[in-house]
């Protein structure tokens, strides 16, 4: 069976799924750091500050768009390593229901509350229409969002890792062509730099539908694959939606991280603003072989074969470990460098800011490498709702963070809450891990 991840050696197997997911990851986040690098530059520390107070609702929108698509995806490789190529198709095909549903009902509810969840951030009265009309381009544009995860997750799923990060190299190029173009020669402001990204990402999942339909004949649904079933419905949504609220959960988190940013003012919202888009793609590795996992383990545990389930968990351990000190090295040698990137040379006050952030969070990268290990192999093991307990862990840790250490350390407080939310989130998520892979052991033959 093409792209069977059940049989050979599983550290090579991993390796060599992960690189185009990280290719791709890497290119995704680029969307948004060549928006910031352009709008930073071109429109100044304002802009800028405007474009990265949306983050944490960024990250909410596509992290429960990830999480609900990914989790679809883990019964799809599920059926995929059982050799069910009927249920296959009916799991796809319910898929793309329950994601036509999804965009609709996000794009309509956070139009209509896009004002309300600015105001209630504090976001500050200098940014707040920039900050408006960015995210409202980004909501409108869901449906794309939504296309490309769903499609990439099930090729994912399938063990074909390599194509959707094809077209999303294409899109990136559009993207970096589109923003050029919106705000140096329309003169479209930030609103520019959302319409490029949504453009671009349509772009990628118009590609990523003609790819399937043309070279998987196994995603080539017929009328008795795409009939509605509510159990099946209701499967997939119980995988999906635990995924989803994890991201969710940790979204409200950084929220919280926002709105007490926003009462320090523009320099400390555009300098967390560079120093997190540097991070996101510095530490992209370990997203990367997380989202491997959850794909070999589905496929290994759909074939029933938990040892090899073991054996690749330890491996990605291993790697996991490995990129968390090179990612550490890189942040804390070419951060400043990298932040310098985003502003002008008059913009000194932002780059040491950024650099505090390094400084409270780079010694930390290890215990975020494992929350992708332990959470993304529990969700690979068919279970959705224990990882999400290591959002929940992790909000609470934001939470008290900001609370609490805030106002007495102030920015470097703030900064503080990253890293001890990764450290809690692990705190319920390896002992589960361990006790589902036993009790799916002493279940099967």
């Amino acid at each position: 069976m093409k792209n069977d991840l059940t049989t050979g050696n599983p550290m090579k197997l991993i390796i060599g799924f992960t690189i185009p997911i990280l290719i791709g990851n890497i290119v995704q986040q680029l969307y948004y750091v060549i928006d910031s690098i352009i709008v930073g530059n071109l429109l100044g520390v304002n802009a800028l500050a405007a474009v990265g107070s949306t983050g944490s609702l960024t990250f909410l929108v596509i992290g429960w768009i990830m999480g609900m698509t990914g989790g679809f995806a883990i019964i799809v490789a599920q059926r995929f390593g059982a050799e069910d190529i009927k249920g296959v198709k009916h799991y796809v095909a319910m898929s793309f229901y329950l994601c036509i549903i999804m965009a609709f009902l996000m794009t309509i509810g956070l139009l209509l509350a896009n004002r309300w969840i600015l105001t209630i951030m504090n976001t500050p009265k200098e940014i707040f229409q920039d900050t408006y009309h960015f995210i409202r381009i980004i909501y409108i544009g869901i449906t794309a969002t939504i296309a490309y995860n769903i499609l990439a997750s099930v090729l994912r799923a399938l063990g074909d890792s390599k194509t959707p990060l094809y077209f999303l190299l294409l899109s990136s190029v559009l993207n970096v062509a589109l923003d050029y173009l919106f705000i140096a020669g329309l003169s479209m402001g930030v609103e520019g730099a959302g319409i490029a990204t949504v453009i671009s990402q349509a772009f990628a999942s118009i590609l990523c539908l003609i790819y399937m339909l043309k070279k998987h004949p196994i995603l080539r649904l017929k009328r008795q694959d795409a009939h509605f079933s509510g159990k099946s419905a209701f499967k997939l949504t119980g995988m999906g939606l635990p995924m989803g609220l994890q991201f969710s959960i940790t979204a409200i988190g950084t929220m919280m991280v926002q709105v007490a940013l926003n009462h320090l003012g523009t320099v400390y919202i555009a300098a967390f603003t560079a120093a997190s888009r540097i991070q996101n793609i510095i530490t992209q590795p370990l997203p990367s072989f997380g989202a491997s996992l959850a794909t070999y383990v589905g496929q290994n545990t759909g074939a029933r074969k938990m040892d090899r389930v073991r054996a690749g968990v330890r491996a990605t351990f291993i790697i996991s470990i490995v990129c968390s000190v090179l990612s550490m090295a890189a942040v804390l040698i070419f951060g400043d460098i990298l932040v310098k990137l985003f502003v002008n040379g008059d913009s000194a006050e932002v780059v040491e800011k950024a650099k505090i952030y390094f400084y409270a969070v780079a010694g930390f990268y290890i215990p975020l490498g494992l929350i992708f290990v332990y959470r993304n192999s529990l969700q690979g093991l068919g279970d959705g709702m224990l990882p999400m307990l290591g959002g929940i862990f992790e909000l609470f840790a934001r939470g008290l963070v900001v609370i609490l250490l805030a106002k007495p350390l102030g920015y470097f407080g703030i900064c503080l809450a990253n890293p001890v939310a990764w450290v809690s989130a692990l705190i319920p998520i390896i002992p589960a891990y361990y006790y589902r892979v036993r009790k799916l052991s002493s279940n099967m033959p």
